[in-house]
């Protein structure tokens, strides 16, 4: 059932009502039924409304045409309805690696869990330590793609012209006061294709970048990409194979009043994040 569905207008699931006509009584009737008592009548009521109302929510929760969740009207080729995106209800992946999530099942649930986790790998500030890149790569790709995916992450990281831009120091570190930022946080996932070996799952998410503190002349701010991987089942859990990135899609930002520097650094010291489960 999506957002503001309690108050779409129900008219069109009307029930037919059933008309009892009463004819004026004869004179010489024998007998004469005893009119209904109010506390009866009421319970009659009041059966009634909670009998519609549960058919109302059982309706809103299959969708119109009636087919099961997240499903698609196969004769009409209507779009998948909001139970497309509501959470699976599969358990998180338990295991870990160096801190990254490991052992996700061979299913599609699956496949968009390690997708969502491994964005959040890749988008971490382990991403600017030598070590853990190195360690962040060789879990997560396949071994064949590994070895390939280190060099290009080292030469790209590495490089003192882009550490320089982000402000960075040539090792990678935020300079003394600062607080680097770096951020994946996935908003949702879909599957693209699934081969039981192989998927590819596209995974739509915001990022935090940036430098907080009071000297910082590169502050954090928020961007919105998709990434779509390519993943392929070994070694009992799904790794990357390859991905792309495109821009967004990005909301229309609210006219809310940006955090200071010391708001944005205290928050990044506070909050943790997550393990994702599709």
């Amino acid at each position: 059932m999506s957002y503001g569905d309690d108050y779409e207008d129900t008219s069109a699931r009307r029930v037919p009502s059933q008309t009892r006509t009463r004819l004026p009584e004869q004179a010489d009737s024998p007998t004469r039924r005893p009119a209904a008592s109010p506390r009866r009548s009421l319970a009659t009521v009041l059966g009634v409304v909670v009998l519609l109302l549960a058919a109302i929510f059982f309706a809103n929760r299959t969708g119109d045409g009636g087919g099961s969740p997240g499903g698609t009207d196969d004769a009409s080729g209507a779009e998948p309805t909001p139970g497309a995106t509501a959470p699976s209800g599969e358990q998180p992946v338990e295991d870990a690696f160096n801190g990254i999530p490991t052992g996700h099942p061979q299913t599609e649930q699956g496949a968009q869990s390690a997708a969502a986790n491994y964005a959040v790998a890749l988008g971490g500030v382990e991403m600017f330590n030598t070590q853990q890149r190195r360690t962040i790569v060789e879990t997560i790709y396949a071994p064949e793609a590994a070895g390939s995916r280190v060099e290009e992450y080292d030469a790209a990281y590495s490089d003192p012209d882009f550490l320089s831009r982000i402000g960075l120091t040539e090792t990678g570190d935020a300079p003394s006061g600062l607080t680097f930022v770096s951020r994946t946080i996935p908003v949702g996932t879909t599957i693209t294709e699934f081969g039981g070996d192989t998927a590819s799952v596209s995974v739509w998410y915001s990022s935090l970048f940036g430098l907080a503190g009071t000297e910082s002349r590169n502050p954090v701010t928020e961007s919105w990409y998709t990434n779509t991987y390519d993943l392929v089942w070994v070694e009992g859990d799904w790794r990357i194979t390859d991905f792309t990135q495109e821009d967004g899609p990005a909301p229309v930002g609210r006219d809310q009043r940006a955090s200071t520097a010391e708001e944005m650094a205290d928050a990044i010291e506070r909050f943790g994040g997550f393990t994702y489960a599709r």
